[in-house]
């Protein structure tokens, strides 16, 4: 398989970081953004010539523009963009500041949606592409405590079911990854917000599973994401870990389960006539 060329937000820990390693040591070019780029001056003097480097913060909608327009000036060609930039919050809904609330939406959700934005036209002028978006099984599921994080994942979800649509007669194909718990660096740099009394001893008054009880190793996870977004037809949603699989077919199977039992209630809502 040819070198390829990778743009990766959020490129200085995590997913971002591993992604950038591998991709680099396949032999591939990557344009890794992130907020201080002398984070990853090691990787640049490693692979000289295939690390490009550029600040961004993503929740700047005009700078990630900009930054998107330059590194396709740049290398003139990207095969794969993924947009992995994002964070986490712990914390009742209810204990949030309104700044926590907003930038977590800014971060996760409305950025998201913009490097999608940014990214479109440069792959629709070229032929085609690859946008991969980094959700989580939190997309289908939710825990007590993290309804922010569930929320601008559910929502990213919603934003790429449509977009793909509209998208593939391009050539632009999407994946949505959607690992399950993974012992990366995510957990230890969420913010956690202290529960108010009221919520002390119920289910948002809960700590973050230790690393050791997590199943997902991040190395893997990253080569099964590279595997899939270069394979001849990658899967519009990409379910990693095996708690993953386990919870999202739990709750999917549970949620059909409810739908089919509301059948016959929905169709007394049609207007007479209907179906007929």
């Amino acid at each position: 398989m040819p070198p390829s060329t990778w743009l990766v937000t959020g490129a200085s820990r995590g997913f971002g970081r591993e992604l950038t390693e591998q991709a680099l040591a396949r032999g591939d070019r990557v344009a890794a953004t992130l907020r201080r780029p002398a984070q990853l001056d090691d990787l640049a003097g490693r692979h000289p010539g295939r690390l490009w480097l550029h600040a961004l913060d993503v929740t700047d909608t005009k700078q990630l523009h900009r930054v998107v327009d330059e590194a396709f000036a740049d290398l003139g060609r990207i095969d794969v963009a993924v947009s992995n930039a994002g964070s986490g919050l712990f914390g009742a809904a209810e204990d949030l500041s309104d700044g926590q609330v907003e930038t977590m939406i800014a971060t996760n959700l409305t950025a998201s949606i913009q490097f999608a934005r940014a990214i479109i036209p440069h792959l629709r002028a070229q032929g085609g592409g690859r946008l991969v978006q980094l959700s989580s099984m939190g997309g289908h599921i939710a825990f007590p405590a993290f309804s922010l994080y569930h929320a601008t994942k559910w929502g990213i979800e919603g934003f790429y079911e449509a977009l793909t649509q509209e998208i593939e007669p391009f050539g632009i194909r999407t994946i949505l990854v959607e690992p399950g718990m993974i012992r990366t660096g995510f957990y230890d740099s969420a913010t956690r917000v202290p529960v108010s009394p009221p919520y002390r001893g119920t289910p948002a008054d809960r700590q973050p599973l230790p690393l050791e009880q997590m199943p997902g190793d991040q190395a893997k996870v990253v080569t099964a994401m590279i595997q899939a977004a270069l394979g001849p037809d990658p899967p519009r949603r990409l379910l990693l870990g095996s708690d993953a699989y386990a919870r999202v077919h739990d709750a999917l199977t549970a949620r059909l389960a409810a739908v089919e039992a509301q059948q016959h209630l929905a169709a007394t809502t049609d207007v007479d006539g209907w179906g007929v």
